[in-house]
């Protein structure tokens, strides 16, 4: 949302809009000229578009819940209201589009492919969904209409069925969503609409792991390069002589455009290097050699909040991610064991949204049990009713680190303040956690002296 909002801005609209909750990123939009309130009220829209109804084009989240005061007087009002995708849509219509979809890893993957585009001095715009450490923002304006854009493809309420894309990634097609969709079959048709719109010619990259049918969707004369960490697992774009020194995983990439040798990349993980992989292939694609290659991979700073470097000392480290499923849970926590071997690590996860609770807690227990100690928050609801039976509680039952609890953010802070049991801190998850990221910082500087 604040992407098409910076989008807007830039392009020369006024913008205003509302949000939950005051953030860093809300406060850079005010700070850009974007006119935010926090208060749900018909009252609190400006002025402006209350009195020009027919030049205001109203851009709506799924994240709104559906008793909004606002989205409800807009409705009655007559205002054209478009769901973020498909204003994404629009924008991208008839361009060439580089979309990543994938029940995780799609902000993470969507931003290397814009940092190694950008890197190599290639016009290219992006809509991201998080903040690219590397451009400071989650929008990246292309100087041509001809320039190559890069988009999140979100699966969510089949968003991502707005575009029709000339590069298609696919990192995951795990089950997610089911709120929306039922089953994970529901999900993995989505998927596959969405790969069979993708234009003459096209090119489809997409993880080993994915449903199989999902390839087989894509229209004929699509190139499809299936890719993955080992060459053993069958895909055609793999990594060898994988490492991990200090905070950087050194790795070799193999592809239909050759070998490239040598690769660093700062951000760590085993899932970086598997979501780089991808990210490369389309660099190779649009040219970039391998020099330029290396170099953007080496530059490659993150985005904000996916493996997150807080605080580090000789000692401790305080690291934040974003992931809200198991499977990416598990990703972070064992790549975090890997660069940490025999350290003792505190997890402080936020469940989000009820039904995802309910539908993964045996997958959230489990992945969280990787741990040594993890303190669990309430569910963040999102845009949901709270669920009867469906509390943190049920994932605390089976989770089997040895020190377990819930804890309100408060207690959180104050553990962090008395309690030196832990070598790694963590705080994960996709609500509101990261309002405790300032302050734990602010704690654990003084301790960690």
């Amino acid at each position: 949302m604040s992407a098409l909002a910076r989008w807007f801005r830039a392009n020369g609209h006024q913008v205003s809009g509302y949000d939950k909750t005051e953030t860093p990123l809300t406060l850079a939009l005010a700070a850009e000229g974007i006119a935010i309130h926090y208060q749900d009220a018909v009252e609190n829209i400006p002025a402006v578009v209350r009195k020009n109804r027919a030049q205001t084009l109203v851009v709506l989240t799924p994240a709104i819940p559906a008793e909004s005061l606002e989205w409800a007087w807009l409705r009655a009002e007559g205002y054209d209201i478009r769901k973020r995708s498909q204003v994404l849509g629009v924008l991208t219509k008839g361009r060439y589009t580089i979309a990543v979809a994938g029940t995780h890893g799609k902000t993470t993957t969507s931003s290397m492919v814009a940092h190694l585009l950008h890197h190599a001095g290639l016009d290219a715009g992006a809509f991201l969904g998080g903040i690219a450490v590397n451009l400071g923002s989650n929008l990246l304006l292309p100087g041509s209409p001809e320039a190559p854009i890069v988009v999140e493809a979100d699966e969510y309420d089949r968003s991502f069925l707005t575009l029709f894309p000339t590069i298609a990634i696919v990192t995951s097609t795990d089950a997610d969503h089911l709120d929306i969709y039922g089953d994970q079959n529901a999900l993995i048709e989505s998927f596959r609409q969405f790969v069979g719109q993708i234009q003459p010619g096209g090119t489809l990259l997409i993880n080993h792991t994915a449903d199989p049918s999902v390839a087989a969707a894509a229209p004929a004369g699509t190139t499809v390069i299936r890719y993955g960490l080992s060459a053993e697992q069958g895909p055609q774009l793999s990594a060898s002589n994988i490492s991990a020194e200090g905070h950087q995983f050194h790795f070799d990439l193999h592809g239909p455009a050759g070998t490239v040798a040598g690769l660093q990349l700062a951000v760590p993980g085993y899932h970086n290097v598997e979501n780089m992989l991808a990210a490369a292939a389309v660099a190779q694609i649009h040219g970039i050699d391998a020099e330029k290659l290396r170099a953007g991979v080496a530059t490659y700073s993150g985005v904000k909040r996916r493996f997150e470097f807080v605080l580090t000392t000789p000692q401790n480290v305080y690291l934040d991610d974003y992931a809200h499923h198991p499977r990416e849970i598990e990703a972070f926590l064992r790549s975090v064991r890997t660069l940490y071997p025999g350290k003792r690590l505190r997890v402080i996860f936020q469940p989000h949204l009820f039904t995802r609770t309910r539908d993964f807690a045996a997958g959230f227990s489990k992945s969280l049990s990787i741990a040594d100690e993890v303190f669990l928050l309430d569910i963040y609801p999102a845009r949901e009713k709270p669920l009867a039976g469906i509390t943190s509680e049920i994932l605390l039952e089976k989770i089997t680190a040895p020190t377990k609890a819930i804890l309100t953010k408060e207690q959180v802070l104050n553990a962090a303040k008395t309690d030196t049991s832990f070598d790694v801190l963590a705080t994960v998850g996709a609500g509101d956690i990261d309002t405790l990221v300032p302050q734990l910082k602010m704690i654990l500087s003084e301790r960690w002296k």
